[in-house]
């Protein structure tokens, strides 16, 4: 059985991957451009970050890494709810993402609770039930 991190590592790089497939779908008009700019960042910015996290040398290393993690994580949703919301992407092509995004930000937080208290344990990471698909 792989480790939770390494799960968590391959489900954060699928999210960024599929965030691009969205990003590419974007019409190409300026508010596309703008939230697709911000979408991206933040969405790859999950994956990156969540690997400095699994390299903390410290606990309080290990905290400031995880919050800037939640910080992309729920970063994301917005911007996903906003292209919704602004008409630029039918919900339905963008639900699962969401979902996705909201679950990433409940476990980083369930970790982050963990960690502040000192319990040693590992993240209980449930696969995503999301089938990889494109967005478009």
């Amino acid at each position: 059985m792989e480790h939770p991190s390494a799960d968590l590592k391959e489900r954060t790089k699928k999210f960024a991957l599929r965030i691009i497939r969205v990003v590419r779908s974007l019409p190409p008009g300026l508010e596309g451009r703008m939230i697709g700019k911000q979408l991206l960042r933040s969405g790859t910015s999950v994956a990156a970050n969540y690997r400095a996290v699994c390299r903390a040398r410290s606990r309080p290393e290990f905290l400031a890494k995880l919050a800037i993690v939640i910080e992309k994580a729920d970063e994301t949703a917005f911007w996903l709810e906003l292209l919704t919301d602004a008409g630029l992407i039918a919900e339905a092509k963008l639900k699962d993402l969401q979902s996705e995004a909201n679950q990433l930000v409940a476990i980083f937080n369930a970790s982050r609770t963990t960690a502040k208290k000192g319990v040693h344990s590992t993240i209980n990471n449930q696969k995503s039930t999301i089938p990889d698909k494109k967005a478009s």
